[in-house]
């Protein structure tokens, strides 16, 4: 610069109004604040745990300066020289650089946790005495997780909307996919953040998680349970095989629903318990029956079809009845009756005194004669046991004139 034009700009200096003398040191030098510059594109950027992020950036400085280090760094303190993140432990493995020493500061920072959720600022230091410069707009860096938002209940037969939150709106565009019991739900990719299950069926309860496409990130899951009345009701016998007097014997009640059933026990039309479970320990044929149960809870019920027990004993109850009533008298016809309960049916016998005389539960004689007098009784037989009747006296009369 010659003598000459300096005297002209002091001599414009004096004439002019008094400027700030930085100012017009910069004017000297032919330096201006906007040579100095750092543009974040974008300025926020919310990304997904675990994903990778560009934060894309450029940068101009003074003519005449040469870079002597360009960087990246986070939430700068007053009176602190702001540090690398490239020299950071938590960053260095992490944090690549994409830029150059001249116009191109952009910065790639890979498997984000919630963590690097802060403001981060470019930083150039030059070769000039106090030549250094930080972007102060920065680039505010939000990470998120994913959450789903589920109603915790649910009725057979409702329409239902899962979400898939997260505390940002996601930088990138984002599509959806959605999990049941870790499983993918392949016919249920969208680009909302919405699962609509309509008309939720008892098949649709389970752990519900959520991604997005492309990331390895996957959220909490969360239990859908749907709740539905009893189906499905019936009753088990144990042991299956034949039942015998003495024996014991247990029903159970299967019932499907949700939440679970109470469950109530019915023979013929009398509720004889409660519990999924109805135990009879040693059973006898005043137990035989139709029995079924009764699930119920509070969206419905349901009967189990009837099951019946066949209890079989041996005989019991052996009885001989005489048929026709008063005085037996040579030439009528008498008939015996024997009476049994027994399961199953027994075979009947005749005896009289220690002579057998015949089978089947009616003995008749026709035309009785004083021979037939005497000592019956039948024997009542299956394979669980014998028993017989006590013994009853026919006392034959016959006539005088004989």
């Amino acid at each position: 610069m010659s003598f000459n034009t300096i005297y002209v700009m002091l001599m414009w200096v004096r004439m002019a109004p008094p400027l700030p003398l930085i100012f017009f040191l910069l004017m000297i030098h032919g330096v201006s604040s906007d040579d100095w510059s750092v543009s974040y594109s974008p300025s926020h950027i919310c990304a997904l745990k675990d994903s990778t992020v560009i934060m894309r950036c450029t940068y101009t400085y003074p003519t005449g300066h040469q870079i002597k280090e360009a960087f990246w760094t986070k939430n700068p303190e007053k009176g602190d020289e702001p540090p690398d993140l490239s020299k950071d432990p938590e960053y260095s493995q992490r944090l690549q650089y994409l830029g150059d020493k001249q116009q191109n500061c952009t910065v790639r920072l890979s498997h984000v946790t919630l963590k690097d959720s802060h403001m981060y600022y470019f930083r150039i230091i030059t070769d000039k005495p106090d030549g250094t410069y930080t972007g102060d707009s920065g680039v505010t860096l939000t990470v998120t997780d994913l959450q789903v938002e589920s109603p915790e209940r649910v009725t057979e037969g409702d329409s239902v909307t899962l979400r898939c939150k997260s505390s940002c709106a996601l930088t990138d565009r984002a599509t959806f996919i959605w999990y049941r019991n870790s499983q993918p739900l392949t016919e249920r990719r969208d680009r909302n953040n919405e699962l609509l299950l309509q008309s939720v069926r008892r098949e649709d309860s389970g752990r519900y998680s959520c991604a997005v496409d492309g990331h390895t990130h996957i959220s909490p899951a969360v239990q859908l349970n749907v709740m539905y009345p009893p189906r499905s009701v019936s009753v088990f016998i144990s042991p299956s095989g034949v039942i015998v007097e003495g024996d014991s014997v247990t029903l159970n009640c299967t019932s499907d629903s949700n939440p679970p059933a109470e469950i109530s026990w019915i023979k013929g039309g009398t509720t004889v318990g409660s519990g999924r479970i109805y135990n009879i320990s040693k059973i006898s044929s005043d137990d035989s029956g139709e029995y079924k149960c009764k699930s119920i809870n509070e969206h419905g019920e349901k009967y189990s079809d009837n099951v019946t027990l066949n209890i079989m004993y041996p005989p019991k109850n052996v009885s001989v009845l005489i048929s026709g009533s008063g005085v037996i008298v040579e030439g009528d016809s008498v008939t015996l009756n024997c009476i049994s309960d027994s399961n199953p049916p027994a075979e009947i016998s005749w005896f009289k005194g220690g002579t057998f005389v015949g089978s089947g539960r009616i003995f008749s004689i026709s035309k009785i004669s004083s021979d037939d007098s005497g000592e019956y009784k039948c024997k009542s037989i299956n394979k669980h046991g014998e028993k017989y009747s006590d013994a009853v006296t026919l006392n034959v009369m016959f006539h005088l004139g004989k």
